[in-house]
């Protein structure tokens, strides 16, 4: 596959690839910079992200910067457990563009 080749990804994959809005003090700062915070599988592609918000949600992006989060290790009564490791996409939208992350697609 070549740089500038979309890759297809089908209704039911952008609904798998956005999983949940992250909604924190730090990921409401960015959005003064046109930036939204979404939770992604891990095997979620920055391309494939993009083409997900944007089929989704009906805005330009111009740039996708994901961070894989690894799960901290728990102790509770003696048990000791781990948590999940979890994707977060930190998506850069276009000047005049913006996505309401309180309702619902």
């Amino acid at each position: 596959m070549s740089k500038n080749a979309k890759p297809f990804v089908s209704a039911e994959r952008m609904y798998d690839l956005i999983v949940a809005p992250v909604i924190t003090e730090k990921s409401t700062l960015g959005s003064e910079h046109n930036q939204v915070t979404f939770r992604v599988p891990l095997d979620a592609t920055k391309p494939e992200i993009k083409q997900a918000v944007e089929g989704l949600f009906k805005v330009k992006v111009t740039a996708v910067n994901t961070i894989v989060s690894k799960g901290k290790t728990k102790r509770f009564r003696g048990i000791v457990a781990r948590r999940s490791d979890f994707k977060k996409a930190i998506v850069t939208l276009a000047e005049g563009h913006t996505i309401d992350v309180t309702t619902g697609v």
